[in-house]
């Protein structure tokens, strides 16, 4: 609690434009969360969206209703699968970095000789991480998004025999801008969770030859947790909403 109040704070003072920090750190850290990740969320995204129209056509083919497998990748890749299979991927990759990074800080006392020149390690070190994140995840995820509805067209063209015409067809007849806003929210607020459980642990890491890698497997670790929590409350608010 008190580090987030502390990361409050620290936007508080981002937004009226007080905030301790350099702007050189924020696009090098973003291009570490956005560009630097793209690679692997094309492969995994891909894949998804693959297994998801593969699944779909073997269930859907029995009643002759394969095109309609389509749909099933669109909807899923949009709604949930997008956001939660970018969220883990950057979980591994960024979050455990992020960790790391600031627990080798720590150990080495960088964290307190910021303190000790006055200056804000919260404002430094963290608000430009969650900053980064938050931006480049709604990014990620349309991304993903994307790569996965091709991946569906490639099993749907291989394999059913459709057209590529008239999967994209299918998929933007039943796709609505809800459905599209709705993971961008979700991913970024999955980015928010990740770059906030990276930092915690960075900042919680012990003085051990292990701690580091410790703190990293915990960041990973309590940021998936946390994903896949706020996956479900997500599926439950947005159900009693009627979204």
């Amino acid at each position: 609690m008190s580090f987030l109040g502390n990361l409050t704070v620290a936007f508080g003072k981002f937004i009226g434009g007080k905030a301790r920090y350099r702007r050189v750190d924020l696009i090098e850290v973003i291009q570490e969360c956005g560009a630097s990740a793209v690679g692997i969320v094309t492969l995994i995204s891909f894949l998804v969206g693959v297994i998801l129209a593969f699944m779909g056509a073997v269930q859907l083919s029995q009643f002759g209703a394969a095109t309609y497998a389509a749909d099933l990748v669109g909807i899923g890749m949009t709604r949930d699968m997008g956001a939660i299979m970018t969220a883990i991927i950057m979980s591994g990759r960024t979050g455990a970095a992020f960790a790391a990074k600031l627990g080798t800080m720590k150990m080495t006392q960088e964290i307190d000789a910021f303190t000790t020149m006055g200056i804000s390690p919260m404002e430094f070190l963290v608000l430009p991480r969650v900053i980064a994140l938050v931006l480049m995840m709604p990014l990620l995820c349309l991304y993903a998004d994307f790569l996965g509805i091709l991946g569906g067209m490639f099993v749907g063209v291989g394999m059913l025999g459709l057209s590529a015409r008239s999967y994209m067809q299918e998929t933007i007849s039943t796709l609505t801008l809800t459905d599209i806003f709705g993971g961008l929210f979700k991913a970024t607020f999955y980015g928010m969770l990740i770059a906030i459980a990276g930092c915690l642990k960075g900042f919680q890491c012990g003085d051990s030859s292990s701690a580091v890698g410790d703190a990293a497997t915990h960041a990973v670790v309590m940021s998936i947790v946390m994903t896949v929590v706020a996956c479900g409350l997500f599926a439950v608010v947005f159900n009693i909403i009627g979204i």
